[in-house]
């Protein structure tokens, strides 16, 4: 049988975004495939180059829409490394408190999208249902929903309100009831077992080589997290070791990255009740932030899908002069040939599925 081409996009359900998948199949095997992005491009480091620093954390937020406050977050950071600002020590704990329940929120949206990919319909009403919750504590500090434009150069927006930690507190054991009931749908039906074990699979190894990082890298029992690797905010008083999974002996497959993300959740409730405890009072902005800057700095966090690093380059005006951004969402989604490859066709949706796209930071 003859070898032939098949697009998957760039408007399939699959895709989880703008963009196109041409996979070269034989019969129903894949033997190739390549990615093609930029369906979504919008030029936001140029845009922001022509935007006074402190215009860009509205910009950022647009980066991703399932997890807005790690992107103006990675962006403040490298603006305050660039301008020599301090943050107040309280701000630090609010920033790593909101960023925990924005990974969760992005955690719970992809596992309410991935799940009718392998035809739980089902999973995606209990995922959005649980992810509202999460949403609901976000708008409490910063007024959004989705943008929140809350992380600001030199602190946050503004405080936490009375009585936040006891409602994040009531949200937080929901959710451990319903990760629970999650683990009994899924890890035990065979169904959605047979979909993801040992399928979609890459080792450790070819994962760094990739450039593979994140959830995703971990899943390969990788114990590689930004959080501690490079410190920020108030995660170095907080007590925790990175959480890995892995199908087999430094391998990833559909399932680990499943179980990953379900236990990065566990984790992030962990660090929220943390700083909810330690978090000290005092002023959650900097008295002063500078309107120019000159020099350079870069700064990386650990964002939902991985690392996102920005790079910005002052020329002593009120604008940065170059500014780059690193998706680590990019190099996974380039990275997808490698392990589409012997699969079948019906087994794109759960492997591409499985590795959390968001095409908006992909494309930027």
């Amino acid at each position: 049988m003859a070898e032939m081409w098949i697009h998957m996009g760039p408007q399939h359900p699959m895709t989880h975004g703008l963009w196109n998948l041409r996979i070269k199949v034989d019969g129903e095997t894949i033997t190739d495939a390549v990615p093609e992005l930029g369906y979504l491009h919008r030029s936001v480091e140029k845009i922001g180059e022509r935007r006074k620093y402190f215009m860009n954390t509205t910009l950022t937020d647009r980066l991703c829409y399932a997890s807005a406050m790690t992107w103006t977050h990675c962006y403040c950071l490298t603006v305050e490394e660039l301008m020599g600002v301090e943050t107040p020590q309280r701000a630090k704990y609010i920033r790593t408190i909101v960023l925990e329940l924005q990974r969760i929120a992005s955690h719970l949206m992809w596992l309410g999208a991935y799940l009718p990919d392998l035809g739980l319909i089902t999973g995606f009403l209990y995922g959005m249902r649980d992810r509202e919750m999460f949403l609901n504590l976000l708008e409490i500090p910063s007024g959004g929903r989705l943008l929140y434009n809350y992380v600001r150069i030199g602190g946050v927006k503004r405080d936490l309100p009375p009585g936040f930690a006891a409602k994040a507190e009531r949200v937080m054991q929901t959710l451990e009831q319903r990760l629970k009931e999650y683990e009994d749908l899924y890890d035990n039906s065979k169904i959605f077992r047979m979909r993801t074990d040992d399928v979609g699979c890459y080792s450790a190894s070819d994962a760094i080589n990739w450039g593979i990082t994140g959830p995703n890298l971990r899943s390969a029992g990788v114990a590689f997290d930004l959080r501690q690797a490079d410190s920020y905010d108030a995660y170095p008083e907080l007590d925790f070791t990175p959480v890995t999974t892995s199908a087999s002996d430094g391998i990833s497959d559909c399932f680990s990255r499943y179980r990953q993300r379900i236990d990065e959740m566990y984790q992030s409730m962990d660090l929220i009740r943390q700083a909810l405890a330690k978090m000290p009072e005092g002023e959650v902005m900097a008295d002063s932030v500078p309107v120019r800057a000159s020099g350079e700095a870069f700064r990386r966090t650990e964002d939902s899908r991985g690392e996102a690093l920005m790079y910005l380059v002052g020329d002593g005006t009120d604008r940065p002069y170059r500014w780059k951004i690193r998706s680590p969402m990019f190099t996974t989604v380039s990275a997808s040939p490698h392990f589409l490859k012997g699969y079948k066709v019906a087994d794109v949706p759960a492997i591409m599925g499985s590795i959390d796209m968001c095409i908006g930071e992909t494309d930027k």
